[in-house]
């Protein structure tokens, strides 16, 4: 059996129904199993320290939206929408062309697409703590876009409101933590380290399913075998006729 003719015949495992014996090849390959998720995590942690995830840094600005205050006498449904509305509101200025510009400057190299769609990120918003992350390779870069972007946002907010131009007046806003800001990296060791394994994993798998190479059998191997088991019967028999023969010569 030639080599080409040896893969065509694996490769038609990829069409051919389910079995039993495609659990039971699994099964017996978990040493390989247990070998590739271990070289996967190690890829992963690898990969960590040589290409490292950017630094996130995380601003918090309150927003306490007062809602025994903005609606007495409404039932629950009412003071639902109105947090719907005025958090989408909220939103619209943090993500605002003025907010943007202002952080712009602040930083001096980033633009404002950039930050909208790779360096800012924005919590979900709800009443209490929203969160304001910023991402850059420089930790104190990252702070320093994360506490300018809450510090415009709740100015920014605070105006709105003063001028009566869409946001409720009972709605406070205050920044809670724009310096001194926790950073870390924007993604865990432990995050590469599951991709690797998973990965490494679905390969073994795929590998031991499909393209699990066994030994071509030489020509005339199996004449060799049936020779050799034709062989070990004659010599079997000739072993049990001189035992007969020398009990009856006894």
């Amino acid at each position: 059996m030639t080599f080409v003719s040896f893969v065509l015949k694996k490769m038609k495992h990829l069409y051919s129904a389910p079995s039993i014996d495609d659990l039971i090849r699994l099964l017996k390959a978990w040493r390989f199993w247990v070998l590739a998720a271990g070289i996967g995590a190690l890829l992963g942690a690898v990969l960590y320290v040589t290409l490292p995830p950017p630094y996130r840094a995380r601003a918090t600005v309150l927003v306490d939206f007062n809602l025994e205050q903005a609606w007495p006498q409404d039932t629950d449904r009412q003071q639902f929408y109105y947090l719907e509305r005025e958090a989408r509101k909220l939103e619209e200025i943090a993500w605002s062309d003025a907010v943007m510009r202002a952080v712009e400057e602040a930083d001096g190299h980033a633009t404002v697409d950039a930050l909208r769609d790779h360096v800012l990120h924005l919590s979900q918003p709800a009443q209490g703590g929203w969160h304001f992350y910023a991402e850059d390779s420089d930790p104190e870069r990252a702070q320093a876009l994360a506490s300018a972007w809450a510090q415009t946002f709740a100015d920014a907010a605070r105006e709105n409101i003063a001028a009566s131009q869409g946001l409720n007046s009972f709605i406070e806003i205050t920044v809670t933590q724009a310096s001194g800001l926790p950073t870390a990296r924007s993604r865990p060791v432990s995050a590469y380290m599951l991709a690797g394994t998973a990965l490494a994993s679905f390969l073994a798998a795929f590998w031991s399913l499909f393209f699990a190479f066994e030994r071509p059998r030489q020509p005339g191997s199996s004449k060799r075998k049936s020779a050799s088991k034709a062989n070990r019967q004659k010599s079997k028999s000739a072993s049990k006729a001189n035992q007969q023969e020398s009990k009856s010569a006894r």
